[in-house]
């Protein structure tokens, strides 16, 4: 089941991405203490490419075993695969490319040279979740191991920025994608955000995660996320929807954080 929110303060945006990338070098560590591999999903924008250079600079990042690690992305501009606007690549330049990384455990939405429409690229994203279920699946041999495979593998944490409209990874308000609640990913249209197609995972899929981690910094946020906070409905405002199976955590600068009700508030340290 889903828990309340907690909210984490920041000074500013710079201290905000230091702390988000050493609680989150902690989650992992400890993750694969737990399992033995961790999986993260991450995100794009400012603060998460900020975030994932933050941990490549960080002298505790060799404390993560990188090898174990699966990366996926809570979702794509259909672009070409070296558009410099992918979050993929973005994501490389920052801090992939400087980490011993699996290539077999990073995990791209497709791009436009690669499929023709985001339909086919979301399926195929679909397919590499269910792929990665059903291998999961296998290696389990605990008592609790379910019968058959699921749809999505173990996602231990998942980053999310949040746009001045409220919308999260590519689920914009009132569009299809918000509403989706079958598919695991969707291809979306029309974004109001260019460029106008993408590929996101679905709300349903992101609140499979045990962690959903809420990164957001600057003032022209502050709407979304009070609106957020205050309860609003997720098919208007998407970032209200994320909700981690066993903690949600927003972790925001003080600019962000203009219209958060007081009550939620924690300023709690980075690791907790």
């Amino acid at each position: 089941m889903s828990v309340e929110p907690r909210v984490s303060i920041h000074p500013d945006s710079s201290v905000l991405m230091a702390a988000i990338a050493a609680r989150l070098i902690t989650k992992l560590v400890d993750v694969q203490d737990k399992y033995g591999d961790a999986t993260v999903v991450l995100t794009g924008g400012t603060v998460g490419i900020g975030t994932l250079k933050a941990v490549a600079d960080s002298p505790a990042a060799p404390a993560v075993d990188w090898s174990k690690v699966n990366f996926w992305w809570g979702d794509e501009r259909f672009v070409s695969s070296d558009d410099a606007d992918r979050n993929t690549k973005q994501a490389f330049d920052a801090l992939l490319v400087h980490i011993p990384v699996d290539p077999e455990r990073i995990h791209e939405p497709g791009s436009s040279d690669q499929f023709a429409t985001p339909e086919e690229a979301a399926e195929d994203y679909a397919r590499q979740l269910r792929d990665a279920a059903a291998s999961e699946h296998a290696a389990d041999m605990s008592d609790d191991r379910p019968e058959q495979p699921g749809a999505l593998p173990r996602l231990d944490v998942v980053l999310l920025g949040v746009g001045p409209d409220a919308h999260v990874a590519s689920l914009f308000p009132e569009q299809a994608g918000i509403r989706e609640k079958e598919r695991t990913v969707v291809g979306v249209r029309n974004s109001p955000k260019p460029p106008p197609l993408r590929v996101s995972l679905t709300l349903p899929t992101i609140n499979t995660a045990a962690e959903v981690w809420m990164v957001v910094a600057g003032e022209d946020k502050a709407g979304a996320v009070g609106l957020a906070l205050a309860g609003a409905n997720p098919v208007q405002v998407p970032a209200a929807g994320p909700r981690g199976t066993s903690r949600t955590l927003w972790l925001i600068d003080e600019n962000a954080a203009s219209r958060v009700p007081q009550q939620l508030v924690r300023k709690d340290a980075a690791g907790a």
